[in-house]
Parts: structure tokens; C-alpha cells; sequence
């Protein structure tokens, strides 16, 4: 059975609940995704981009949906502080997929972080214009998202606006039964602004099975700069399907970083489209999957316009029984001179139960670029390990060191100081015998790196 006819029959049964709780730009856009998914189906494993982990059975589970807006308990202060020190941030809540605020009054004039409700009532324009309009809906995931949502997150600096320290989003699951968060980011650069963001994810211990559903929709503005960090500490009945949709126009910089430190099973979908000339973008990823954790990473980035320059880098440590994917596409359009584009990807493989799978591409339409791309796969060097160990180190801790350093070409490209720090304690802590604690987060997701020593 197609997964989506639960969603379809669902959302046909409750029509009226779920438009009576989302504002009408929302509203708005639902027929056309109903339209999009009456044909669709979610793509299986094997599918084209999807050879590790399809998601379709992902959304096979019956998981509810909180049509009716109703208050979920969740602890944002003591288990889910997510505090990173000597790192001042706006700091705002979304639990399952109500956003709560939390600092964003002080927020200079004109710049907007708060519900996509409000945000429409406040700048209704911006949200009318990129809504559902930056992610297609011919894509089922974005289209599901679309007919579901009855909120979201909008963060909007307007033109000319530097914003002097990050927007800090904590994401929480939460509930007693199995629901499905459909997740939604409306994030607008206006000309000449630039902003910092740090997405944190979290799900309470308590938690039952919890699937995320999530839609990032970005408009980086020109000459804007935009910087996104995202950070995934779950647990191991999390599902998390998220993808964001980027639009660079002229001159503009996107600097996107994905972190999964402990999480259940996770895909990431990444599309940027570099329309404007003189744009640069910047992906990074870091992901350690042990026990039977699976993280899938997906990039696709378009260059459009002339001058562009990207530059693409994912590192995995993957032990037990874990499994780590990364496809990453780069197209160069016709008429895209001087481009320059570099994918790398590396992973290291602790066991023999273990997988990576990895898929660079290139797909060049114009001769006068610079392109580069690869792929490299292994285990950790047996000989520096000796050499360690004969200097007094213990294996466990050398084995740890050498990860670390290998995982640091991520974390030092990380553009906020504070926030690298505290990237590799938390790494640290997670290759260890020690829980891996954002700041003062008491999510249990101790797993060392390895338990046999």
C-alpha cells in the first residue's frame, strides 16, 4: 500500500480541522498539494538517490497527527537547554511542530523570528511570495509537508540588517503516543543582510517512536550572507526525513553545516540553486552512526549563474552495525563560465558489520569551470595506533584522538568560534565512554566508540 493514502484519506477527513488552525497563506497552498500527491509515492530504497534508505517506509507507521493544535508538555528549560558557552543567541522553541518563543523581543526593528502565523499577518508579502513556492511540490516529501503543516517557523531580516549574533531554534519531540511533526522553515536574506542560525534537535528520552517531517525553504538575497548550522541529537526511535530548498540570487554566500551525533534513522536532502552570478556556497557535514543508526545525506547544488564558487565536504565515522550514505550532486547549467566546484567526502569504517555508501557526481554543461570531486573509504591507521599505544596512550583514547583529528577538517570550518569549541567537546564526548551533553541537555546517548574495549 502506498504510505501516503494514510495522509491523503486522513487529510480528507479533517479538512476543515486543519485549515481552522493555520492561517491562510498556508491554507492557500493545500489544494495544490493534495493535486501533487493524488499520483505520488515516496521513493523505496533503490531509487535513484535513495540506494541505503528509502523513506517510504518511514511514514508506513500509523503516527498521529495533532490536527486540533493541542498543548504538548515539554521541558524547555532544564533537560533541553542546548547552551553553548561563551555563545550569546535569540533564542526561540518549536516542540514537535508549535513554535513557542523564547528571547526574540529584543530583535532589532524590522527583523522578524516567530511563527509563519504571524509572520503572514505581520509581513504578509514575504511569506506569500517564498511559501511553498521555493520547495516544489512535485516533490511528494515537500507536498506532504505542505498539505499537512498548520504552522511553522519564519525568520526574516530585511534589507540592509546584520544581525550582531545567531538565531538559536530548539527543536523538541515530545508525547506519549507516535506523532509526526510536519516541520516547517520559512527563512528570507533580504539584500544586503546577513544572519547566523543554529538549528538544534532533540527528542525527549520518554519519547515514543517519532517521525519528523521537515521543510526548509531559504531565500538568501543579494550580496546577503546566510550561515545555518544543524545539529541532531535524538534517539534511536527517531525518524527524521528533512530537506532544505536554497535560493542564492547575485553575489550572496550560503554557508549550510549538518551535525548527527546520535539520532535513529536520518535523511538529508540539500538543494541549492545558485541563480545569481558571483555566489558562494558552502556545505558541510559531520555524522558519527553506531549501533544501528543509519544517516543519509543527500546534496544537490546548481550552479546558474557565472563565477560561482561551492565547495562541498562530509566526513562519517560509522561503527557496529551503523550505515552512512552521501550522494552528492553538482550541475554545472550551460553558460556557467568560470565556476568552481569541489565535492569531497571521506569516511572511516570501525567494523566489519558497518556500511558507507558514497556517490559523488558532476553533470558539467560549460567547459570553462573548475570541477573537482572524491570519494575515499577506510579504517583507522593500525600503525599510528601502535605508535600511540607505545608512547603510553590506551587504545580506547588513540583510537578517539585519531577520529577526532580526522573529523576537525568540519568542525574547523565551522564560521562561529564558540560553536566549533563546542563541536568537538560533543564529538569527544561522543566517540568516549561518556554521554555526548549539548550544554546542559540530559538526553541519554551514551555510546562509546567502541564497547568491546
Amino acid at each position: 500500500m502506498n504510505p501516503l493514502r494514510q495522509y491523503l484519506d486522513f487529510y480528507d477527513a479533517n479538512a476543515e480541522l486543519i485549515a481552522a488552525h493555520a492561517a491562510p497563506v498556508l491554507n492557500d497552498r493545500r489544494p495544490e498539494a493534495r493535486a501533487a500527491l493524488r499520483e505520488a509515492t515516496l521513493p523505496a530504497k533503490g531509487a535513484p538517490g535513495y540506494d541505503i534508505q528509502g523513506i517510504d517506509t518511514l511514514f508506513e507507521p500509523d503516527y498521529g497527527i495533532n490536527a486540533s493544535r493541542l498543548s504538548i508538555a515539554a521541558d524547555t528549560l532544564e533537560p533541553f537547554r542546548c547552551e553553548v558557552p561563551n555563545l550569546s543567541t535569540w533564542l526561540g522553541f518549536q516542540v514537535n511542530d508549535s513554535y513557542i518563543d523564547g528571547s526574540m523581543r529584543q530583535l532589532p526593528d524590522g527583523v522578524m523570528v516567530g511563527s509563519l502565523g504571524d509572520a503572514a499577518r505581520e509581513f504578509p508579502d514575504v511569506v506569500a511570495r517564498h511559501y511553498a513556492r521555493i520547495a516544489p511540490l512535485d516533490d511528494a516529501q515537500v507536498a506532504l509537508s505542505t498539505l499537512l503543516a498548520q504552522d511553522g517557523i519564519c525568520i526574516y531580516v530585511p534589507r540592509g540588517v546584520k544581525l550582531a549574533k545567531p538565531v538559536q531554534i530548539v527543536n523538541i519531540l515530545s508525547g506519549n503516543v507516535p506523532i509526526m511533526a510536519s516541520r516547517r522553515l520559512l527563512i528570507v536574506i533580504d539584500d544586503d543582510a546577513e544572519a547566523q542560525l543554529l538549528l538544534c534537535d532533540h527528542t525527549q528520552s520518554s519519547a515514543p517512536a517519532m517521525l519528523i517531517n521537515e521543510v526548509v525553504e531559504v531565500a538568501v538575497g543579494a550580496r546577503a550572507a546566510l550561515h545555518i548550522y544543524d545539529l541532531e541529537q535524538s534517539t534511536p526511535a527517531t525518524r527524521r526525513v528533512a530537506s532544505l530548498w536554497a535560493r542564492q540570487a547575485e553575489g550572496s554566500s550560503l554557508h549550510h553545516g549538518t551535525v548527527t551525533l546520535t539520532n535513529g534513522i536520518t535523511r538529508n536532502n540539500l538543494h541549492v540553486a545558485a541563480c545569481g552570478n558571483d555566489t558562494e556556497t558552502r556545505l558541510l557535514g559531520l555524522a558519527i552512526a553506531k549501533e544501528r543508526q543509519v544517516v543519509d545525506n543527500h546534496t544537490t547544488l546548481v550552479h546558474q549563474g557565472l563565477r560561482g564558487r561551492s565547495n562541498q565536504l562530509f566526513k562519517y565515522f560509522v561503527g557496529d552495525e551503523g550505515r552512512g550514505s552521501f550522494i552528492g550532486r553538482v550541475k554545472v547549467a550551460p553558460g556557467a563560465a568560470k565556476v568552481e566546484a569541489y565535492q569531497s567526502n571521506k569516511n572511516i569504517v570501525a567494523t566489519a558489520t558497518a556500511r558507507v555508501h558514497s556517490k559523488p557526481e558532476l553533470e558539467i554543461y560549460c567547459d570553462d569551470v573548475k570541477c573537482s570531486h572524491g570519494s575515499s573509504t577506510g579504517q583507522l591507521d593500525a600503525d599510528a595506533i601502535f605508535y600511540m599505544r607505545q608512547r603510553g596512550i590506551p587504545e580506547a583514547m588513540a583510537r578517539m584522538m585519531l577520529v577526532q583529528a580526522f573529523l576537525s577538517d568540519v568542525t574547523d570550518a565551522i564560521d562561529i568560534p564558540a560553536l566549533a569549541t563546542r563541536l568537538r567537546q560533543l564529538t569527544e564526548q561522543r566517540l568516549g565512554n561518556v554521554k555526548a551533553l549539548c550544554g546542559d541537555c540530559k538526553a541519554d546517548c551514551h555510546n562509546p566508540i567502541n564497547p568491546k574495549q
